[in-house]
Parts: structure tokens; C-alpha cells; sequence
């Protein structure tokens, strides 16, 4: 057995078990409550910079498998849990999530009290940590906490794409994965026995602005008639015009909106032009780019079980969340409504511009991990495009 160490900025300490990559790193640290989804979590690159501790008490009992990913490859600096599974136990399983964070160089620490982190960070707020296998000395590792930059530090570019690309060219990336009942399955399962429905036809053209975006965003976007052509966060309104697609979308991603000042210059520049819709940081970067602010949240919202109100309808829905800003609602123009709240605190969920195509969530629509309550608002955006082509714009 190898001796972690976890230490928090503000000198807490916590000492478990290493699993995974053994090493040093240092970033941001949060808590997810989700009970399943671990591989989604670490693979999702709003995480970047950031180390993540599992509220559920027992993680890794299924295994990782290759289709169960939000990128190719996870993005957190490090993970915490109570208790790794001595055993993987799952047909779809092709390794262990121990092999998984090795092979990747990312440390773990298990066998320490999650409880006692996730009440401390409640109290306390957001603060940086360091989990390490290599430094013994408390104070040391604390120091090492207290110095990695995470507020301000533009995340997104880490985790963008490079050049222009389009979203599955092949038609196989976006097939939804459905359970095997017989032998009069719509496709043949795979060599890996895995079954998907098949895709409807692609209907219009999406930008879509990619801040660090979850791949079941994309399969989403794609399973609502979608063709996306992917483009780097640095993508100018030129840019984006000049494909003469018929709407925008604005992905999640990781860090301070206030950080992107280029991506909210392009996307006030597109409002107005075409249909837009954004999730999570793309959300962020909407209320921005219509004179809104934003403000850091204590400790952040981030499961899959957060409750969400449709001021519009009443209607409440659970929803899947990973965010640690938020929209200050005061600051919005008049021009601007907020169409859905968050029901633990009020904060602001879900917002829409009065006059013209644009609109935002706060949460994932798209789950992985999570509830489908809210896979609406996909279809809600392709009646927005539809109907914006059909006036002309």
C-alpha cells in the first residue's frame, strides 16, 4: 500500500490510500454527488484544473469502458473517494478505473472520510488542494496547494480543438446506445455486443463554439438533425458566419467566464444573427455577451440530482450540473428574462433573450452522467432553427 496525502489550502489535512498514477498534482478542488458516472465526471473537460472527490462512498465497481467518455482522455488533475471497489463486475467493462488513471498519469487517494471534505468545503468554500505520494511533509504539501493558479487562468485553451471539424463524419459516433431485447434490433450489435438505434437524417448546419465540449453534447446536437461543424474557442464571428450555418451553439466548459473576453466578443457580435443556444460556461459567456455578469459560487453545483423550476410553466426537473460560476440576475438588461431557476438556492438556471433567437441553460441537457428531465431543450433549439429558416434569417 502507498500513503497518499491530501491538503488543503487552508491546512487541512487528509492521508488515505494511493490509487491510480502515483505523483503530485495540484488544482481546484470540488465535490460531485453523483452516485454513478465516475468515467463521465473524469472525462468531462469542465473539470480541467480541477480535483474532483466522489460524495458516493464506493466508485469504480463497473469499471471504464471506450464509449462511456465526454473526451479522450480525463481531464481532472486528481481523484478522491471513500472506498475503491476491489472488483469491476460489468459486461461493457474493458478495465479497471485503478489501470484507467495510471495509464493516464492522474493520482487518486482513497480511504479517506468524503464526508468530512465535502461539509469542510460547504463551510469553508472553494479552495485549491494537493494530493501527493511523493511529499511526507504536511506543510510542504499545503504550500504546494496555495500556489497553483486557478482563478482568472483561461482553462478553455487547454482543451479546445486545434483547427475546424466536423462531428462525426461517419454516422457512428452519435448512435444512441440502447439495451440488446431481441433478435429484431434496427443495427447488428457491435464486436463488443453493443446495440445503437439509428441516426435520422441530418436537416441543418451547426457552428458549434467549443470551450471544452461533452461529446454526448455533440451526439445530442447530431440525434436532433444536426450536421455540427466544431470550431475552436478562438473562432471569431467571421469565423463563424462564413460557414453559412444555420444556427450557433455554445458548449460547456471549464474555468472563469470572465477569463474569455475574445468568446464573449464573438458571440455578442453573432446575437441577433442567428438562432444561438448555450449550456453551462456557454451560458455564462451568453449573459456576458448581453451585459450581464458573473459571480463565483461558494462551493458550486455539480451532480446529477440538482432540482430546476421552469418560471415559465411550473414545470421542475432534475438535472445534471458542473459549474462553479453563476449569472448575477441583476444585472441582466431588460431585454432579457430569466426562464429557469436553481431550487437549492435561487441562482440563476436558464435564461432567454425577449426579442431574439438566443437562449441558455446553466445545467446539462445532455446528462452523461444524469436524469434526461431536460434532453427538451435540444429539440427546442432545432424548432428555433427551423423556424428562423423558414422567416428567412
Amino acid at each position: 500500500m502507498i500513503t497518499a496525502l491530501l491538503t488543503l489550502e487552508d491546512g487541512r489535512v487528509f492521508r488515505g490510500e494511493s490509487f491510480g498514477a502515483v505523483g503530485t498534482a495540484a488544482g481546484e478542488i470540488c465535490f460531485n454527488t453523483s452516485m454513478t458516472g465516475y468515467q463521465e465526471i473524469l472525462t468531462d473537460p469542465s473539470y480541467r484544473g480541477q480535483i474532483v472527490a466522489m460524495t458516493y462512498p464506493e466508485i469504480g465497481n463497473y469499471g471504464v469502458n471506450g464509449l462511456d467518455v465526454e473526451s479522450d482522455r480525463p481531464q481532472v488533475r486528481g481523484f478522491v473517494i471513500e472506498n475503491l471497489s476491489p472488483v469491476t463486475s460489468n459486461w461493457r467493462c474493458e478495465g479497471s478505473l485503478h489501470d484507467y488513471l495510471a495509464r493516464h498519469g492522474i493520482p487518486g487517494i482513497q480511504g479517506i472520510d468524503t464526508r468530512a471534505l465535502t461539509r469542510h468545503l460547504r463551510t469553508r468554500g472553494a479552495m485549491r488542494a494537493c494530493i501527493s505520494t511523493e511529499i511526507a511533509d504536511e506543510a510542504e504539501a499545503v504550500r504546494r496547494a496555495c500556489e497553483v493558479p486557478y482563478e482568472g487562468v483561461d482553462f478553455v485553451r487547454e482543451v479546445t480543438v486545434d483547427a475546424a471539424c466536423q462531428w462525426d463524419a461517419e454516422q457512428t459516433a452519435s448512435r444512441r446506445w440502447i439495451l440488446r431485447r431481441g433478435s429484431s434490433e434496427p443495427e447488428e450489435p457491435d464486436e463488443l455486443g453493443n446495440v445503437f438505434e439509428p441516426l435520422p437524417p441530418a436537416v441543418h448546419r451547426l457552428a458549434a463554439l467549443d470551450f471544452g465540449m461533452k461529446k454526448n453534447i455533440l451526439r445530442s446536437l447530431r440525434r436532433c438533425g444536426f450536421d455540427v461543424t466544431v470550431l475552436p474557442a478562438t473562432a471569431t464571428a467571421d469565423d463563424v458566419l462564413a460557414l453559412g450555418a444555420d444556427g450557433v451553439f455554445l458548449s460547456n466548459g471549464p474555468g472563469d467566464p470572465q477569463a474569455l473576453g475574445g468568446a464573449r466578443e464573438t458571440v455578442r457580435r453573432l446575437i441577433g444573427k442567428k438562432p444561438i443556444f448555450g449550456i453551462c460556461l456557454g451560458h455564462q459567456i451568453l449573459a456576458l455577451a448581453l451585459g450581464g455578469k458573473t459571480f463565483k459560487l461558494k462551493f458550486g453545483h455539480r451532480g446529477a440530482n440538482h432540482p430546476v423550476k421552469d418560471l415559465r410553466g411550473g414545470k421542475v426537473a432534475i438535472t445534471s450540473q458542473n459549474h462553479g460560476y453563476a449569472v448575477d440576475p441583476a444585472s441582466l438588461p431588460p431585454d432579457v428574462e430569466v426562464t429557469h431557476i436553481n431550487l437549492n438556492d435561487g441562482t440563476v438556471a436558464g435564461l432567454r433573450h425577449k426579442s431574439l433567437r438566443a437562449f441558455s441553460v446553466q445545467y446539462h441537457p445532455e446528462a452523461s452522467p444524469g436524469p434526461h428531465d431536460a434532453e427538451e431543450f435540444f429539440r427546442e433549439f432545432a424548432k428555433e432553427v427551423a423556424d428562423a429558416k423558414a422567416a428567412g434569417v
